[in-house]
C-alpha cells in the first residue's frame, strides 16, 4: 500500500458539480492499495497518516521550525482519496503498467478498511469517490509531502514478481 501525504490548510474534492469531501487543517492522504496488500498494510498506513509528527510546534525558542505534532495533536482532519496510480509501474518505456493495482473489489474493502482505522481512532475523516473521475483542490502547507509505503521495495517486487 503506497500513501502520499500532504499538510493541508484546506483540501476538497469534487466528483462532476458536487463536493463529496472537504477539510481545514490537517492531512489529505492518496492512497493507493496493491495486489498483495492486507489488513497488516491498511494498520500501517492508517497509524503513520494519524502519528505521522509533521505539523510544526512553534514553541522552539531558537526559532526553528519543527515538525513535533500530528494531525490528532493539531485537532486536524484526514481527506482520504483513493488512487490507484500509485500503484503504477512506471520503470519500463512510456506507458505505466498497472499490473500491481488491487482489482477494485479487493482496493475499495481495504481503501475503506484504512479509513474506518482513523475514524475509530477519533481522527476526523472526509473521503473523495471511490473509483471517480474526482478533482481535487489544496493549499499544501509548507509545502510538506511525504510517500509512505507499508511494504519495502524488495518486498514488493516478490509479491509482484517483478524487479
Amino acid at each position: 500500500m503506497r500513501a502520499v501525504v500532504q499538510r493541508v490548510r484546506h483540501a476538497r474534492v469534487e466528483v462532476g458539480d458536487r463536493v463529496v469531501g472537504v477539510i481545514e487543517t490537517g492531512v489529505l492522504a492518496l492512497v493507493g492499495v496493491e495486489r498483495g496488500d492486507g489488513l497488516a498494510d491498511v494498520t500501517h498506513i492508517a497509524g503513520k497518516i494519524r502519528d505521522l509528527r509533521i505539523f510544526d510546534d512553534s514553541g522552539d525558542a531558537g526559532g526553528r521550525v519543527r515538525m513535533n505534532r500530528s494531525v490528532t495533536d493539531v485537532g486536524g482532519a484526514v481527506l482520504v482519496v483513493s488512487q490507484f496510480t500509485l500503484a503504477a509501474d512506471c520503470r519500463r518505456g512510456r506507458r505505466p503498467s498497472f499490473d500491481g493495482a488491487a482489482p477494485p473489489d479487493e482496493a475499495r474493502r481495504l481503501y475503506d478498511a484504512v479509513v474506518d482505522d482513523l475514524r475509530a481512532a477519533g481522527v476526523p475523516v472526509a473521503t473523495g469517490e471511490f473509483q471517480a473521475d474526482m478533482q481535487i483542490t489544496l493549499v499544501n502547507d509548507g509545502p510538506v509531502t511525504f510517500v509512505l509505503e507499508s511494504r519495502s521495495g524488495d518486498a514488493r517486487a516478490a509479491s509482484t514478481g517483478k524487479e
